[in-house]
Parts: C-alpha cells; sequence; structure tokens
C-alpha cells in the first residue's frame, strides 16, 4: 500500500514539476521584449514581441488587409519582410508563388514578432483610416443574408473604388470570443460619402456574422478600417459580364451605381445565381438598373426552383446560363464575386467560351 502512495505521489510531483516548467518557458521564452519593425526605411516602430505581425500593425493602425481574421487562409496580407521574418512557415506555401518566395513576401498572419524586422508596406496601406460609424439601417434580404448601413462618424467621409471592401472589427461580445476583423465589399453608391453599405451572410458558428446578426441594432457604435482591395472595373468599351451569387452581390451593385454616375454605357450582362426563387434579393434595383443603363441586362438564375414557386427565367446553375446566353465571350471582360467554387466554375466556362484569363477579374469570398 505503501509503495502505490509513493507512486502516486512520485507521479504527481512530476506532473507538477512539468507543469511549472510550462509555466516559466511560457513567460520567458515566450516574451521576446521590445522590438523594433523598421517600415519602408523612413519609420520605426517600437512594439511588445510576441504577436504575430498582422497583430501588431494593427494595434500600430496600420491596416493590412485580410479577409480570414488571421487564421491564414485568404492570403490576403502579404508583405515584403527583407529581415526578421525567420522560416517560411507550410500554411504560407499554398499562398505564395516562387517569386515571391524568393523576394521576401511573407504572411503578416503567420510572421511572429521574435525579433527586429523590416517590412516594405505598399504606399496605398499607409493611407488606410480607421472609421467609426453608427448602423443606421438593417435590412432582411433573404433568411439568411442582411444589409447594414453604417454612418460614418469619426471621420465622417470616405472615398474608395467601386468594388474595394471594409475591415469590420467585431469586439469580444461573448465569453471566449476574441477580437477579429473580418472583410465585406462594399456594396453602397460611392457618391455617398458619408455612409457604407455592406451585404452580409450568415456562416454558421461565424465570429463576425454572429455578432453582426444576434448582438447588435440600430445606432450601435461599430470600428472598421478600409477602403482595401484591387477589385474594380477596368477603364475599357469591353462588354463585361458579371456573375456573382449570395452576397457577392455586394461590389457589382456597388459598380452598377458608379456605371450610372459616370454615364458609362459599355454593354454589361449581370448573371446572378441562387438555389430557390426565395433566395434572389434586390430585383426591384436590378431592374431600375436595366431602366438606367441602357446596355444593362440582369439575369437572374434559379439552380433548383420549388413546384410553387412559378419560375419561367433562367434554371440551372448559374455557368450553365452563362454557357447559354454568352456568344462573345473573346470580346468580354468577366467580373466574378462570390465563393471560390463558383468562382472556379466560371473561369473554366469562360475559358472554354474563348474567353483570355487576363480579361477575368475576380473576388473571392472565403
Amino acid at each position: 500500500m505503501m509503495t502505490v502512495v509513493l507512486s502516486v505521489l512520485a507521479v504527481s510531483s512530476i506532473g507538477a514539476g512539468l507543469a511549472l516548467l510550462l509555466v516559466i518557458s511560457e513567460k520567458t521564452v515566450g516574451n521576446y521584449g521590445e522590438c523594433t519593425i523598421d517600415v519602408n526605411g523612413e519609420e520605426e516602430i517600437k512594439v511588445q514581441g510576441g504577436k504575430s505581425l498582422l497583430s501588431v500593425l494593427t494595434d500600430q493602425k496600420l491596416f493590412v488587409p485580410s479577409a480570414c481574421g488571421g487564421r491564414g487562409t485568404c492570403g490576403l496580407c502579404k508583405l515584403k519582410v527583407p529581415e526578421g521574418a525567420g522560416h517560411l512557415m507550410p500554411t504560407e506555401l499554398p499562398f505564395l508563388e516562387k517569386d515571391e518566395i524568393e523576394n521576401d513576401y511573407r504572411l503578416a498572419c503567420q510572421v511572429k514578432v521574435r525579433n527586429n524586422l523590416s517590412i516594405l508596406v505598399p504606399k496605398e496601406l499607409l493611407s488606410v483610416s480607421e472609421f467609426t460609424a453608427k448602423i443606421a439601417e438593417i435590412k432582411d434580404l433573404t433568411h439568411d443574408i442582411k444589409q447594414f448601413r453604417f454612418e460614418l462618424v469619426e471621420p465622417d467621409r470616405i472615398d474608395f473604388t467601386p468594388g474595394q471592401y471594409i475591415q469590420l472589427k467585431t469586439p469580444s461580445y461573448k465569453s471566449g470570443i476574441e477580437e477579429v476583423y473580418r472583410a465585406y465589399s462594399i456594396s453602397s453608391d460611392p457618391a455617398d460619402k458619408n455612409a457604407v453599405e455592406t451585404i452580409v451572410r450568415l456562416v454558421p458558428g461565424g465570429i463576425c456574422t454572429t455578432w453582426l446578426f444576434e448582438y447588435i441594432g440600430l445606432d450601435d457604435e461599430i470600428t472598421m478600417n478600409g477602403p482595401h482591395g484591387e477589385f474594380h472595373l477596368s477603364d475599357t468599351d469591353a462588354p463585361a459580364i458579371f456573375i456573382a451569387g449570395g452576397s457577392g452581390m455586394a461590389p457589382i451593385k456597388c459598380i452598377l451605381h458608379h456605371m450610372k454616375n459616370m454615364d458609362i454605357q459599355r454593354p454589361a450582362t449581370y448573371f446572378f445565381g441562387a438555389n430557390k426563387v426565395k433566395e434572389l434579393f434586390l430585383l426591384d434595383e436590378m431592374k431600375q438598373f436595366e431602366q438606367e443603363l441602357a446596355n444593362f441586362k440582369f439575369v437572374p438564375v434559379v439552380a433548383s426552383p420549388e413546384e410553387d414557386e412559378q419560375w419561367d427565367g433562367e434554371t440551372g446553375l448559374v455557368t450553365d446560363a452563362v454557357r447559354r446566353n454568352v456568344s462573345n465571350a473573346a470580346e468580354c471582360e468577366a467580373y466574378l464575386c462570390g465563393s471560390p467554387g463558383m468562382i472556379d466554375a466560371s473561369v473554366k466556362v469562360l475559358g472554354e467560351l474563348g474567353m483570355a484569363e487576363d480579361k477575368i477579374f475576380y473576388d473571392k469570398f472565403a
């Protein structure tokens, strides 16, 4: 019996010792002290080491794009880090081309600040601003898609290129939820400088969409930064083919506002896909654009209309409708917004129809 007790005590002591070592290791090995980040050879910022480069830069109000909240799944937070980044992580490899690796590009969310670093930040990111805003309107579009209107408070004006997005800050709104940023495309008229609208689909279990759908209301204050992104309408006269689904409506709607404002008369056809008729939305707005833009046509496509929905429009996949209706693909440009699967399928079909790869522009919603 005494032998058993002594064995238990020995194991307990070893366990306690290991736990103590882990605590000490966390406080010493994980404590990197003050580090210096050289930005473009023009400015040095002092930061506390231990966090990701993305988080550290965000704390310094230097907002690097990140659609995934720093999880390493979007690849948008690429920065050139000539010195101090450490070894390349396996999580970065899917998002970096060979020449980017050779030229010191890294994902800021995967680089941990352990020592002094030097980074090269594109000039346009240095002009990105942080905004406070109030929720002025929440509109149900479908059972799982809402449109939010944010009226700007400070600063009270924003300039952006149609097709760009903002990053919305989600606070720690309940236990176990950390503060994160999520990217949402701007859907509002770019002529409206004092507000931002965006279209959001609820992601089951999603941190930010759950907060937007369940925890906030009118007049609540939010924080966002932007504008971000390079997706935009090119300055050509080529016929435009827009393809989107779900919340991918947002940047296309913004571009259509821009076309109306600037009296852009290039031919444009917008294929919008939904599973059911009840999942279509903003149909009246699209009809209005058809009246205001002489060469614009909206083509809603329903994959599987229910018997009682009395649908006589295009059916099947949105790519099926594109294949049936586009006969001059080689002369056109395409703008795609939506899920990675839909975009990949659209790129394939457009290529088969004769469209050059460099004429296809897209914004994948992860």
